[in-house]
């Protein structure tokens, strides 16, 4: 499976989802090491980082930069670069090492790799892999979204129809940020079963139809969600944008209206703030 990206050059899934695994284990080592062993350091904005973040960045970033030395890369743990720059991207990689170290911390196996590839604002590549149990999920524009789980072969991944009238949806949400807008949303559902989950797996979550809906009324950033989000759209789902916030999430429109204009998470912003957003199945269209 593969993607053309600049002229006659292509990036293959495969060969991403390879870097992905590397990445992985990269992370296990530190993972199965002693914690004290681990670096915790925090980040301006109290986020923790760890050695297993480094690493597999590193992992990441030169197994990146050898299969598409002409694509830059933009990762949660690499210099930013300045807008200015970035806004002529044609293509770019979005990437998170690893996604969820508050889930790593606690060691409960919530985290993934998140892998993404832009063309502009749009993201047209994304491989997902879960360290702790070795299941990789991709997809790439066009040409649908699969899941493979260690022993098995490649499954084609389909989003689960949703009538948000219907009784009984299984709604999942953050493992951290379960916010006031986010239980207003589910408020509005009827009967719903709720689950909190940690990471990008909440939007995996929706793309192999195991949820029909997930609220994300609360900060995320962009190499959070690029690479589930094209997963996501190709099972047939949709991530849509619900309302800017600021810095520390405080909500800078109305959701429900900014939800009502159906326009999909956009990327390569000045800001890598994500706005809210909510992600759904395959909903029944009017």
């Amino acid at each position: 499976m593969s993607l053309e990206v600049a002229l006659t050059q292509r990036v293959d899934c495969a060969a991403v989802v390879v870097i992905a695994k590397q990445a992985c284990q990269a992370i296990l080592a530190v993972y199965n090491s002693e914690a004290e062993s681990w670096d915790v350091e925090h980040k301006a904005d109290e986020s923790p980082l760890t050695r297993a973040d480094r690493e597999a960045n590193a992992v990441i970033c030169e197994g990146l930069a050898r299969i598409a030395p002409h694509i830059p890369i933009v990762s949660e743990e690499n210099r930013q670069v300045a807008y200015d720059t970035r806004k002529g991207y044609q293509y770019s990689w979005c990437v998170d090492p690893l996604d969820g170290t508050k889930e790593f911390l606690k060691r409960n196996g919530q985290f993934t790799v998140n892998i993404a590839l832009l063309r502009g604002s749009q993201p047209v590549l994304g491989v997902v892999a879960v360290p702790v149990d070795g299941t990789v999920y991709w997809a790439a524009e066009g040409q649908g979204a699969y899941v493979q789980r260690p022993g098995g072969e490649a499954q084609r991944l389909q989003a689960a129809e949703v009538d948000l009238s219907a009784p009984g949806l299984v709604v999942v949400g953050s493992a951290s940020h379960l916010t006031a807008e986010t239980q207003a949303f589910v408020a509005q559902l009827r009967e719903p079963t709720f689950k909190q989950l940690g990471s990008s797996l909440k939007l995996l979550m929706v793309a192999e139809g195991a949820a029909h809906v997930y609220p994300r009324l609360a900060p995320t950033s962009e190499w959070d969600t690029a690479a589930a989000h094209v997963i996501v759209t190709e099972a047939g789902g949709e991530v849509l944008q619900a309302g800017l916030c600021d810095s520390k999430g405080k909500p800078l429109e109305d959701w429900q209206a900014a939800l009502a204009r159906q326009q999909p998470v956009q990327y390569n912003k000045e800001s890598p703030l994500n706005p809210f957003f909510v992600v759904y199945g395959r909903r029944q269209k009017a």
